[in-house]
């Protein structure tokens, strides 16, 4: 017990107090319902009639609405503060999608859900500055990699879900894990507001723009974007992030429907695979995590994750159907490869933004994030259409460029210090 107690990990989220505490803590709560119902989500579309277009249609769809989510939401968390941003944005993002997605019928609810849903944009930039702005440096690793946990350990939740699917049936357990889904996401936005409390640079900007209308203030993102240009530390990170979140598109919209057509398993069996691969990633968070503490030296974690990514990537494309063993490596392996590559591109790209500017600058960086990965749901899809393993494909030509500009960035970008949030 004393030498758990004592493991990096375990003494870190001890030492988190306040906003990151409540952030960290409070990820549970986002993870359980989300794990229970998105493993399904493809193959719920396709129950309700929707075709392989579609799908990758509508991730294209709420891609493009991000970006404009993403536009303002910097220029909106600076005026009304972090947490309460955070708080009406979770019930407008997660938890009333949750409504609309129990009772769709057909690609109209969809595409409405997807502009709701677009919103965790702004969201998402309130929720890292309200997470991050206040942590201590020593801590940020840590803190991405107990976010990284908390959400994979949802997952084995999600036999849970696999279980009413098969006692059930698909769309009236879905529907139901939904309704769930509403209830626990709005309860995870009140605690987090409760237990929370506006950042010291959030007081700062919210008293210096509380005259000032937001159109003014996405005026000032001019100078904002020639900050982002003129870093390379951020738009290397950015350019990581890039092929993480395209892979994370494709897997998620391409993943259940290549499981259950061309691959042969049953749609309750999604959740068992889901369950092992977050096993995998949390054992692999505490065996690796105290390793990487140093975001200078990011190039081997990275090499090795693109390199396991690959190679999980082709097992996909090249298994034969029903081999419960060849499938069970590729998603272990996935596991094992966002262990590396995940904490570390987020602590790089938290990292590298200067502090004083972290709201903007976050959605600067968002937007442009988006705006390189939008066209991929719609390719992901016409890919799928010809061959349900050819998204898969597109990965590893993926994780190839990512492990390249590695190489680019360890060579050329120097991460350095960020401005201290009392500037």
């Amino acid at each position: 017990m004393t030498l758990l107690m004592n493991h990096p990990l375990i003494r870190s989220l001890r030492e988190l107090k306040g906003n990151p505490r409540a952030a960290v803590l409070t990820e549970l709560l986002f993870g359980i319902p989300y794990n229970l119902f998105a493993p399904f989500f493809s193959v719920y579309m396709i129950a309700l009639g929707m075709t392989d277009q579609q799908i990758g249609g509508i991730a294209s769809f709420g891609l493009v609405l991000q970006v404009f989510s993403a536009l303002v939401s910097g220029a909106i968390v600076d005026k009304f503060g972090r947490r309460l941003t955070l708080f009406i944005g979770d019930l407008l993002c997660w938890s009333t999608p949750c409504l609309v997605w129990a009772i769709a019928q057909d690609v109209r609810y969809f595409a409405a859900a997807a502009a709701l849903n677009s919103l965790w944009r702004i969201s998402l930039t309130a929720w890292t500055c309200l997470m991050v702005e206040d942590a201590e440096e020593r801590h940020l690793v840590h803190i991405w990699t107990w976010i990284m946990i908390f959400a994979v350990c949802s997952a084995f939740f999600a036999p849970i879900g696999g279980w009413f699917v098969n006692r059930y049936g698909l769309v009236p357990a879905v529907r139901g894990l939904f309704v769930f889904g509403f209830i626990v996401l709005t309860v995870k936005a009140v605690v987090l507001f409760l237990y929370s409390h506006e950042t010291v640079r959030g007081v700062q900007r919210r008293e210096e723009t509380r005259h000032r209308s937001l159109l003014d203030l996405l005026s000032e993102y001019r100078s904002v974007l020639s900050q982002l240009l003129h870093s390379r530390a951020i738009l290397a990170a950015l350019s990581l992030m890039v092929i993480t979140n395209i892979y994370t598109t494709v897997s998620n919209n391409f993943w259940g429907v290549l499981f259950t057509t061309k691959l042969g398993f049953a749609e309750s069996q999604i959740s068992l695979y889901v369950a092992l691969r977050s096993i995998v990633m949390t054992s692999c968070f505490f065996l690796l995590g105290p390793s990487l503490t140093n975001i200078r030296r990011f190039r081997r974690p990275l090499w090795i994750g693109f390199g396991i990514f690959i190679a999980s990537q082709a097992i996909l494309v090249y298994m034969p159907p029903h081999s419960v063993f060849w499938l069970s490596l590729s998603v272990i392996l996935e596991g094992v490869a966002a262990a590396f590559v995940n904490p570390m591109t987020e602590s790089l790209l938290a990292f590298s933004m200067e502090s004083n500017e972290r709201a903007r600058v976050t959605a600067m960086v968002y937007v442009a994030l988006i705006l390189a990965i939008s066209p991929f749901g719609w390719v992901a899809g016409q890919l799928s259409a010809l061959d349900r393993s050819l998204p898969f494909a597109l990965n590893m030509v993926l994780f190839a460029i990512g492990a390249a500009l590695v190489w680019w960035i360890g060579r050329t970008v120097t991460f350095t210090q960020p401005v201290p949030e009392n500037g």
